[in-house]
């Protein structure tokens, strides 16, 4: 015959390994959330900015500068096609050498690292509400991530280069 306290605590058990499977489960999707939102935070500025090394390799200049906000209807008022083809031009860089290496998160946009071969590294300025072109405004950004910095660095070395 079972007794009146045979049954006690079955439910606080049950509660534990309940509370525990919900605890677990919110850490494991908080740190695959992160590791997501750290691989895919610039995805949109670098996938612009390899559009644009894209129209340069099959030497689509009106296109390319396009991606600047500059069209032959509207062109800029102080980056002409002339200044842009001095700067992007075959003469300046060599179609085919190019490849983005890396974003840094900067303020409203991001400045992008580009291997343009023969032609050096670049920088660009990815502007993140509209992925306007331009030049950057400062070399590297002046609220530096030194996490950032490190996994960059690491990703400089795996290809055979060192992070400035």
């Amino acid at each position: 015959m079972a007794g009146y306290l045979d049954q006690y605590g079955e439910g606080d058990e049950k509660r534990a390994k309940t509370i525990k499977k919900i605890v677990v489960s919110l850490v494991a999707l908080a740190a695959i959330a992160g590791v997501l939102l750290a691989v895919f935070h610039n995805f949109s500025e670098m996938r612009q900015a390899k559009r644009f090394f894209a129209l340069l390799d099959v030497r689509d200049y009106k296109g390319a500068y396009a991606l600047w906000g500059c069209t032959d209807a509207h062109p800029c008022r102080d980056y002409s096609m002339t200044a842009f083809m001095q700067d992007w031009g075959p003469q300046t860089v060599p179609p085919g050498k190019s490849e983005v290496l890396d974003g840094d998160s900067c303020g409203s946009g991001v400045i992008v690292d580009a291997d343009l071969g023969a032609a050096g590294d670049r920088k660009l300025w990815v502007e993140g509400k509209d992925l306007i072109l331009s030049f950057p405004p400062y070399e590297t950004c002046p609220q530096r991530n030194r996490i950032a910095d490190f996994v960059r660095n690491i990703k400089y070395r795996l290809h055979g280069r060192t992070y400035k």
